[in-house]
């Protein structure tokens, strides 16, 4: 087990401890007002932490608090690992970014594009090009979600059973097998739609390693990097650790719900959002991103691989909203922010709703975790508690809002 602690002292890394009170203060009142249980928050600058705060409880009804080694879900955090599994068999040329899909996934072959209609009646084309790996990692193959519900294709993958990205007791092959029998929503390469496209990603991660995708990570990822929490599932020795899930009420509030089932390994093993970690791996991963491939003598990545992963793929340095399929992501926290290999991708400051470096990638999951990495500054940042919004919220913005405040030097 590994325990995130801090290194230094906030001064002497070119932050302002004032202002990082401020930004506890903010989250100590999402706490007091009944909006999060708890939170924990690290700020790295070098990669030294130098500011790290917990609050609150994990666990509610327990009484147990947030602790340091607390383990959460993090759920789409997990695609940046999937990505860096995928780009690894990449260096080691099993793998190319131009692939098409089929060749590892025969079910993709001749994919097919929606036209018109609904239900029964819905007609479709020949899809105007393959499907590549690269579509894969940056969300531009057209796939989708089930829950958008803003598209005829959105209510395909519901009447196939992925409401939640999964059919009821099924594994990741025979999931990815679903997901090809339904048309795209647009050629690959074409549109930005956010998608169970990590899910197919983890499927040809195991078929050109020949390992279950948990297994590949722990060996690849995980144990090399010191990441000794991080995984799929949570033995009966981290369970009192890990956080309970609660979901936003609808006056405002937080309710328990339930949260993946980690106890025991699970027979759908998601690229998507699959994981669980604490903030210490989470930080032996993003210094491994931030030293640009390398960590304490380990190399799994070229720095130009991880150049690669994290510059904006998207046609013409276009961001999420100009390159998006709307409606579902015709939205301002859009504005000047590309997609790269797995992570989000900062292109134009001056738009993004708050402060941004320019070329800070990171990504967040559902439970409201999220970290990012702004190369500019130096400067690697995480926060967690464990709450599925109902409705839009403000965590996210204030968050970067407040930490960019911190930043003196």
């Amino acid at each position: 087990m590994g325990v995130l602690r801090q290194e230094t002292e906030p001064g002497e890394v070119g932050l302002d401890p004032g202002a990082l009170e401020r930004l506890d203060r903010y989250a100590e009142r999402e706490v007091d007002e009944g909006r999060m249980p708890g939170f924990l928050v690290a700020v790295a600058r070098g990669g030294r932490i130098a500011h790290l705060t917990t609050y609150g409880l994990r666990d509610i009804a327990a009484g147990r608090p947030v602790e340091s080694d607390t383990l959460w879900r993090i759920y789409s955090m997990t695609k940046p690992v999937t990505s860096v599994g995928a780009l690894m068999l990449m260096e080691e040329g099993r793998l190319d970014l131009d692939d098409p899909v089929e060749r590892y996934l025969p079910a993709f072959a001749e994919p097919r594009v929606y036209e018109s209609g609904t239900g029964d009646e819905v007609r479709t084309r020949p899809a105007a090009g393959p499907l590549l790996i690269r579509h894969l990692m940056t969300h531009t193959a057209g796939l989708t979600f089930g829950f958008y519900h803003t598209h005829p294709v959105d209510a395909l993958y519901r009447a196939a059973g992925l409401e939640s990205s999964v059919p009821a007791g099924a594994s990741l092959a025979e999931t990815i097998d679903v997901y090809a029998s339904l048309p795209l929503q647009f050629d690959p390469g074409t549109q930005w739609n956010y998608s169970v496209a990590s899910n197919v990603l983890g499927r040809v991660v195991e078929v050109v390693s020949g390992q279950p995708l948990d297994t590949y990570l722990a060996e690849r990822v995980f144990r090399p990097l010191g990441m000794t929490d991080a995984g799929f599932e949570v033995t009966d020795e981290q369970a009192p650790r890990l956080a309970e899930m609660y979901g936003e009420t609808e006056d405002g509030g937080i309710e328990p719900v339930a949260g993946l089932p980690l106890r025991g390994r699970p027979r759908f093993l998601s690229g998507s959002g699959g994981m669980v970690a604490s903030a210490h791996d989470w930080h032996r991963f993003m210094e491994l991103l931030r030293r640009r491939g390398e960590l304490d003598g380990v190399r799994l990545l070229a720095p130009e691989t991880v150049g690669l992963m994290t510059r904006n793929h998207l046609p013409g340095g276009a961001d999420l909203r100009a390159f998006g399929s709307r409606p579902a992501h015709d939205e301002p926290g859009n504005e000047g922010v590309g997609f790269g290999l797995g992570v989000s991708v900062v292109v134009d400051p001056s738009r993004t709703q708050a402060p941004s470096g320019l070329g800070t990638y990171g990504w967040s999951g559902v439970a409201t975790t999220t970290f990012w990495i702004d190369p500019g500054r130096d400067l690697t940042v995480q926060f967690y508690t464990q709450v599925r919004p109902t409705s839009s919220h403000t965590v996210f913005r204030d968050l970067r809002r407040l930490v960019h405040e911190a930043v003196t030097g």
